[in-house]
């Protein structure tokens, strides 16, 4: 099933208020819609990975659906909620860093996830498909709208191989070709 982005950023934040009092998935949240990591790599990271970051620090790791190398950044969004995260969890620098709930040191898996990015997105009335690809597709959306970074620097970031699979995460909306139609030279 095809997801979506998060397009609206009150939305974003109405998520957010959501899982203001539960650390481990406001982290999750924040990671996602911060980074642009694939889940399943974000659902691998360790507490020792993570632990001792400062906002601006980059933690390396491997893809796994590709294999190629990637970083993960520590923005302030994502250091406020490790932060939180590891002052509420009693989880050891070996443990996953979203660990599952089913006891040993499992993590989430990626359909764990989608169900709960369904679940936040249904419970603050946000109509359409979500999953745990949201994230990364929310993250690639406002890199573009919001800030606009060009698709060239996406595509690297997103260690696309190609500009057809970067094209289907830029979300781009109906009413935005509308609007460049009203351009007049």
């Amino acid at each position: 099933m095809k997801v979506e982005p998060i397009i609206d950023l009150k939305n974003i934040k109405s998520i957010k208020k959501l899982l203001a009092d539960q650390p481990r998935n406001r982290l999750l949240f924040a990671m996602g819609v911060n980074s642009g990591l694939r889940v399943q790599d974000i659902l691998a990271l360790k507490v020792s990975d993570v632990k001792y970051c400062k906002i601006g620090d980059r933690v390396c790791l491997k893809e796994k659906k590709t294999g190629k190398e990637n970083i993960l950044i520590m923005n302030k969004e994502i250091k406020s909620a490790l932060a939180e995260h590891l002052a509420t969890s009693k989880l050891e620098d070996e443990h996953f860093l979203f660990k599952s709930r089913k006891g040993k040191n499992y993590p989430l898996t990626t359909y764990a996830v989608t169900m709960m990015v369904q679940r936040w997105c249904d419970e603050i009335n946000l109509q359409g498909n979500f999953g745990a690809h949201t994230l990364r597709k929310t993250w690639c959306y406002h890199q573009r709208k919001t800030f606009g970074v060009s698709w060239e620097l996406l595509a690297k970031r997103l260690n696309h191989s190609s500009p057809s699979i970067t094209r289907r995460y830029l979300g781009v909306q109906d009413e935005e070709v509308e609007e460049i139609l009203l351009n007049a030279l």
